[in-house]
């Protein structure tokens, strides 16, 4: 039997190295573009800034040392041009010699990943123009910041790839402008959380220029000029494109294999392609969300090499084993702040149609008497009738990955909000408290589910009247340092002497600073005869961080006290 994967890197090395193990006698070959085969390409951004400080701890694997493990066949710098699929064989160019020729195959399995957007814009061709995406890029990048240190650096596009750049070029003491067309960072995460993290990248330096685009290039006498679509422009040395990723889905069109959307190849629960000898992995497929039903693709190293696993048992084996689609979880350290997504969230569920419910709680990453500890805060959508975990948001400086890989779990597993109230962890003062972070989101959607807890989010403070009253139950300190414009201050520990001075006749919203004794006050009001009682989400911690990223405060409300 002869197998051979069109590409390297996680899904195509992994595949290669999997069909090896499962067959000796197997012919294997694996053809890959670049001049690498297996590498940490989620590790480059911190080789650039000098965080990782040996280029070889980048190479899983060269293509000698997998020649020798495996005795597989590899092909670097060689470019498949054409399938034939009736004939099963491929058109196989040598970059190197500019050759052209065939080679048959009984198995063929497509991993040639994706590829950086590039747009159409003028100028895009000037020196100092990045796109990071290999090791060549890295090299690149790495060699032409050295020229420039001290330098301007504008990175267009505010996604993962882009922030732990942003972060890396900044530790070299180069000056970080982030250009962001939408009106948030970060674009897998829900507006409150990114919110959290814009705040802090601001803190650290970072300009921040959100719903702005970038209309063309060209070379001043200040080095490049960053043309926006507002006429400003930016000046920078270096310009790194980190706007997004596209399918390398060509040879299965030519083919005349299905793609989707994005230009991902369509492949069914075995990662097999429309032709039964053909199989696709990585960055290339699209595949049915398990949580929302739509086809997508999914960029991460993770689920890349879990599906070199199954493909490669599939074509060896047989179909057998089923491929059950991914949650996109992930994680990026911004600074000393990290941020994790896994699962849906509310904007993509709201988007599909799907019906759900938003939890958001702040919580400390270990117990409050042990020093060193910082908070975290959680976000979690879930379903109303089940309960069922839909997707999950955590940002906080330490704890974030335990807690996210927690909820990636659940969530694959169909989980609900009842298995984080039941959930049992590892307890110790330095890394938790009784009652986890999880336990504490666990609850407070129990609360919302069964009827004890009514919020709204932080946005529909923007909508309230006359007919409304705002209640701040936090101490009249925390009052005067900072408060909701049009809030009557009434301390949680006073409500009950003081329910004369609430209008029983309006809608009551009630805050304090991260929601607890919103609850509370809550809990009072409902059960003394007040009958429409809120609590606004996340307190005021999560008001003030919100309202000032997108802009509210300073363009529609009045200061602050």
């Amino acid at each position: 039997m002869k197998y051979i994967i069109v590409g390297g890197v996680a899904g195509g090395a992994g595949t290669a190295a999997r069909v090896r193990r499962l067959d000796e006698q197997a012919e294997i070959l694996l053809v890959e573009k670049g001049a690498h085969i297996s590498y940490a390409n989620c590790g480059l951004p911190y080789y650039i800034g000098e965080v990782i400080q040996d280029r070889n701890k980048l190479f899983v694997q060269s293509a000698a040392t997998f020649k020798n493990r495996f005795e597989v066949e590899v092909r670097t710098l060689s470019e498949v041009v054409s399938i034939d699929r009736q004939g099963k064989s491929l058109e196989i160019k040598d970059m190197n010699s500019g050759r052209v020729y065939r080679e048959s195959y009984d198995k063929l399995v497509l991993s040639p990943g994706a590829s950086p957007v590039r747009p159409p814009l003028s100028g895009i061709g000037e020196k100092g123009i990045f796109t990071l995406r290999n090791v060549q890029d890295t090299d690149a990048i790495k060699d032409y910041v050295k020229q420039f240190p001290g330098g301007r650096v504008v990175i267009v596009g505010g996604g993962f790839i882009g922030l732990e750049m942003a972060e890396n070029l900044h530790g070299l003491g180069m000056q970080i402008t982030v250009v962001e067309m939408g009106d948030q960072i970060l674009a897998p995460a829900d507006f409150p959380l990114a919110a959290m993290a814009q705040q802090h990248l601001r803190d650290k330096g970072i300009d921040l220029r959100l719903r702005a685009a970038v209309a063309g290039f060209s070379r001043g006498t200040m080095g490049l000029d960053v043309h926006l679509a507002d006429g400003t422009s930016l000046q920078a040395e270096v310009v790194l494109l980190s706007i997004g990723v596209k399918p390398e889905g060509r040879l299965a069109r030519e083919c005349g294999l299905p793609t989707g959307k994005t230009g991902g190849i369509l492949v069914n629960e075995y990662l097999q392609t429309a032709d039964p000898d053909i199989y696709a992995v990585g960055d290339v497929i699209e595949f049915e969300n398990p949580l929302t039903g739509q086809i997508m693709p999914t960029y991460l190293a993770g689920p890349a090499n879990k599906q070199a696993r199954i493909c490669a048992n599939n074509m060896v084996l047989g179909n057998r084993q089923t491929y059950k689609g991914s949650v996109n979880t992930a994680i990026v350290q911004l600074f000393d702040l990290t941020l994790a997504v896994t699962g849906v969230t509310s904007k993509q569920l709201t988007a599909a149609g799907i019906d759900h419910r938003v939890s958001t709680t702040h919580s400390g990453s270990h117990a409050g008497y042990y020093p060193g500890g910082s908070q975290l805060s959680i976000q979690i959508c879930f379903a109303p009738g089940s309960g069922r975990l839909l997707g999950a948001q955590v940002i906080g400086k330490s704890g974030v990955d335990k807690r996210i890989d927690v909820l990636s779990s659940l969530i694959q597993r169909q989980g609900t909000i009842y298995d984080l109230m039941e959930f049992e962890h590892a307890y110790a003062p330095p890394y938790s408290s009784a009652k986890d972070p999880l336990n504490m989101a666990g609850f407070v959607a129990d609360n919302i589910l069964s009827g004890k807890l009514f919020v709204v989010p932080w946005s529909k403070t923007r909508e309230l009247g006359a007919s409304d009253f705002l209640l701040d139950v936090r101490e009249g300190s925390e009052y005067a340092a900072g408060h909701i414009p049009g809030a009557v201050n009434i301390p949680m520990e006073e409500l009950r002497n003081r329910l004369e001075d609430i209008p029983a006749d309006k809608t009551i919203y009630i805050y304090c600073q991260i929601g607890l004794r919103g609850y509370l006050a809550q809990r009072i009001l409902l059960q003394r005869g007040f009958g429409r009682v809120f609590n606004i989400s996340g307190g005021f911690l999560l008001w003030n961080i919100c309202m000032r990223e997108s802009g509210w405060i300073e363009k529609k409300a009045p200061a602050m006290a």
